[in-house]
């Protein structure tokens, strides 16, 4: 079954993985981009795991994880974008698919808040 939230995500990452491998290679810069991978994989790997979860707490737990793991990756993003070590065109596009990620997120997270 297709779940959009898990399938954005995980492309996502992969994207991630392959512009800091891209910026290690051009920029030989290490500090930020590990935040970037941190924080921008972080995101699939807590909704995999909300999608195991085994109560509706540690779900809505994982997921909010994934949400403020989405906002930090947003910051370094844009951090990057404007200190010139990615292009305008390549942070726009993340940062739309992020965006779409987070709405995702926010949605779930409210209709959990709901439920209670």
């Amino acid at each position: 079954m297709k779940n959009p939230v898990k399938d954005k995500s995980y492309s996502f990452a992969i994207e991630i993985v392959e512009l800091v491998k891209q910026i290690r290679k051009s920029h030989e810069e290490y500090d930020l981009s590990r935040q970037m991978l941190r924080s921008g994989t972080s995101i699939a790997a807590n909704i995999e795991e909300g999608d195991a979860a085994f109560s509706d707490k540690d779900f809505h737990y994982k997921f909010s994880i994934a949400y403020k793991e989405a906002r930090e990756t947003h910051f370094w993003l844009r951090l990057l974008r404007d200190t010139d070590y990615i292009k305008e065109e390549t942070a726009e596009k993340l940062l739309i698919q992020l965006t779409e990620i987070l709405k995702l997120l926010g949605s779930i997270l409210k209709t959990m808040r709901s439920k209670k």
